[in-house]
């Protein structure tokens, strides 16, 4: 009686146990049943938080629930990133990040893993910053720049967004491969950056091409070269400052993450619905008006250029010494 019983129970609990990934596939096969929080680690307004916002308007219109920006600023976009980390994996809260998250680790001791305690989903956009200077600089290529650099280091200046700011470490990388000494000068934000150079207050800066093109074609600004490893449309006569700068090349990029554990199809469902909503015209428009190029890939390209870029930066970092006041 008692061995019959016995096999009763592990039978009834063989049962429970094969049951379950059947439970776990309905709820991510019917996902989603609320509103999806995407949390934007900084403020509204930026190229950030309007590509999350057309994106989220576009997967809303896909799976019929409402995909809500939550714009959570502070630390260089790490307290908004922890939120996510922390979450639930059931999909309901994600992160949409810029190049940016790949410096944290670096810059600011992190309560969670940036690479392998998060869920990589898409890589969303890559696009370059563009090395930039005022006219009064006295060199007409990036040779003839890394020349005058080289010849009185520290003698010219170049602007960023900001310590810590993608801008500013690739201006910091820039100067370890070339050997072109120049003095940092942060920013808060681009356009006062900008009113500077164009007023030759300021020497040089690296910046998003939507932000410096105008100026360029206008005969305003001169560029040197750009971060990507190609050049751009936009500049075909601007070298890749690869071309002169031997290994040199840098994108910045967004992308989209969740917390770590998310199951394979539920993250799957997402990643094919966001390659999907990159092939529509608003949300295509809206990346490439901020000079970036819309990037349809699996999860895993994401995962790899994460960890690519975390060990990139900070390496330049540490290089560069660079300091983040978290007090400031």
């Amino acid at each position: 009686m008692q061995a019959t019983r016995s096999l009763t129970v592990r039978a009834a609990l063989a049962c429970a146990f094969f049951a379950l990934p059947a439970v776990s596939s309905a709820a991510e096969q019917t996902w989603p049943t609320k509103p999806v929080r995407v949390v934007v680690p900084f403020a509204a307004g930026g190229g950030t938080d309007s590509i999350a916002r057309a994106l989220g308007q576009k997967l809303a219109e896909t799976f019929g629930q409402q995909f809500i920006v939550d714009n959570r600023a502070g630390a260089g976009g790490t307290i908004g990133a922890e939120m996510v980390a922390r979450a639930a994996p059931d999909g309901y809260t994600l992160s949409m990040v810029s190049a940016s998250y790949g410096a944290n680790p670096a810059l600011y001791k992190l309560p969670y893993d940036p690479v392998k305690g998060i869920t990589p989903i898409n890589l969303l956009a890559v696009g370059p910053l563009v090395l930039i200077g005022n006219l009064k600089v006295p060199a007409a290529s990036l040779k003839e720049l890394i020349a005058v650099a080289r010849a009185k280091p520290n003698s010219l200046t170049y602007g960023s967004t900001g310590v810590g700011s993608i801008a500013h470490l690739v201006g910091a990388m820039f100067t370890q491969m070339s050997g072109a000494e120049m003095v940092h000068v942060p920013y808060k934000g681009v356009a006062p950056a900008l009113v500077d150079m164009l007023g030759g207050n300021l020497d040089l800066g690296y910046y998003t091409a939507v932000a410096v093109v105008p100026h360029v074609k206008a005969g305003r600004l001169r560029a040197y070269g750009v971060t990507t490893e190609k050049r751009i449309d936009a500049l075909p006569g601007v070298p890749a400052i690869g071309e002169v700068v031997s290994g040199y090349a840098a994108e910045h990029w967004y992308g989209l993450w969740g917390p770590r554990g998310m199951p394979r199809d539920l993250v799957m469902r997402l990643n094919q619905a966001v390659n999907k909503s990159l092939e529509s015209a608003d949300v295509r428009d809206r990346i490439v008006a901020d000079g970036f190029v819309p990037t349809q890939s699996p999860p895993e390209e994401f995962g790899a250029r994460l960890a690519k870029d975390v060990a990139r930066w900070q390496d330049v970092v540490k290089r560069a010494n660079i300091k983040i006041d978290v007090h400031g």
